[in-house]
């Protein structure tokens, strides 16, 4: 039995008060307790995406978007001004190179040629008539020549049969007969020279009659039209070509991708490497050639103008495109490798990531980084092969926390 003071000890409040503190302290230590065994039940622990620190060829990748563009493209003009007669063109004509796209009506050139022609005809004639009068002269002075020559043998062997005015005479008509050869022969050199500047002139006028043609100076495509049959088209000068184009002709089969290269990626391009082109509105890839290089860094921007040459041999990539090219900078062969999403980088080389350990509980790990791809980080210290890390975002995870580890593949969850 309960003394009264007994009971008085219990009705004292201070004593309850004392009591019911040591209840609730004994029960939220029964309920930490029982909450500690169920964190440290892996069965309720949360799952975690992680992959395993693995070896592995690694390749960095400089990926720039550019537009695709013509390999040349010019403005077809007419050389001589004249009337199209006959177009072969239209807009997305294909073309070979020496194909006549137009054909000119040039009346007064035509004509001009036909006088020409009759120029050197005429020359052509004189030139017969002076080699007519060489031959003359030069019959003429042979008969003189030898009927000298006679004179002076005679006058050597019997001096008394010869008077000496005959002889001079018959020099006198061999010196005529020489000069008559020798203005026949600068006759003939005359006719010749006409003869000549004649064909030069002619030569001339059919080259530039020949421009009535309008040829296709390579192979392309007609993507605009600026002039259609029975329009004029002027000479194309410097003064009048702003407006007077025939059509405008773009090389296709072989297209330019010019591209910024970044100052960093500098040293690692070279020509004649080739690389992969992807036209996303295609959804293909293309092989492409660095082909041209600037070798000088633009100021404002800091990067080379570098060129890569694209075949498109079936047409199926057209100027405009957008396409982006992947350009290999440097490799390294069997590296420890993680996925970038299991990295935080703080840019200057080195990182962190969260380990799962032995007992499946999550440590935070420093890392040395190495290369980067487009899909993965070199470990160059920090971590062993076989190693697991989690996979995604670190921020709902923290250090120490037990986890059940899923291991995945992120080549799959692309």
């Amino acid at each position: 039995m309960k003394t009264a003071e007994t009971r008085n000890h219990y009705r004292n409040p201070r004593t309850a008060a004392f009591v019911a503190a040591v209840l609730l302290v004994t029960m939220w230590v029964a309920a930490c307790a029982d909450r500690k065994k169920l964190e440290d039940d892996p069965a309720n622990a949360p799952h975690a995406a992680v992959v395993k620190v693995s070896r592995q060829d690694l390749t960095s990748t400089l990926e720039i978007a550019s537009e695709l563009q013509p390999f040349q493209e010019i403005d077809v003009y007419a050389k001589v001004a004249g009337y199209i007669q006959k177009l072969n063109v239209d807009w997305g004509t294909h073309v070979k190179q020496g194909d006549v796209l137009a054909v000119l009506e040039i009346p007064e050139l035509q004509q001009q040629v036909q006088q020409d022609e009759a120029a050197v005809r005429r020359s052509q004639q004189d030139l017969a008539r002076s080699r007519e009068d060489l031959a003359r002269a030069q019959s003429t002075y042979s008969v003189a020549h030898v009927t000298y020559q006679r004179l002076i043998d005679v006058q050597k062997t019997r001096p008394e049969l010869m008077a000496q005015q005959e002889i001079d005479v018959a020099q006198g008509k061999d010196t005529e007969a020489s000069a008559g050869v020798s203005a026949a022969q600068d006759s003939q050199a005359a006719a010749e020279e006409g003869i000549a500047s004649a064909k030069a002139l002619l030569e001339k006028d059919k080259a530039m009659f020949a421009y009535a043609r309008i040829i296709a100076p390579f192979d392309g495509v007609v993507t605009r039209i600026d002039a259609y049959k029975g329009a004029l088209l002027p000479a194309g000068t410097s003064t009048n070509s702003g407006n007077s184009a025939l059509c405008h002709l773009s090389q296709v089969n072989l297209l330019r991708l010019v591209i910024p290269v970044p100052e960093r990626a500098v040293p690692d391009i070279r020509a004649g490497e080739n690389v992969a082109v992807e036209v996303s509105a295609l959804k293909k890839t293309f092989s492409a050639q660095i082909v041209r290089l600037a070798d000088q860094i633009d100021a404002p921007t800091r990067t080379m103008h570098t060129e890569l040459n694209v075949p498109n041999p079936n047409y199926e990539l057209v100027p405009g495109m957008y396409a982006s090219a992947k350009i290999p900078l440097h490799t390294a062969s069997n590296v420890l490798t993680i996925p970038i999403q299991s990295v935080v980088s703080n840019g200057t080389g080195e990182g962190s990531v969260l380990l799962v350990n032995n007992s499946h509980h999550l440590e935070k790990r420093s890392v040395k980084l190495g290369l980067e791809s487009a899909t993965d980080y070199e470990i160059i210290s920090g971590l062993r092969e076989g190693e697991l890390v989690v996979f995604g975002e670190q921020e709902q995870y923290r250090g120490g926390e037990l986890v059940q580890p899923n291991l995945v593949n992120p080549a799959g969850m692309e």
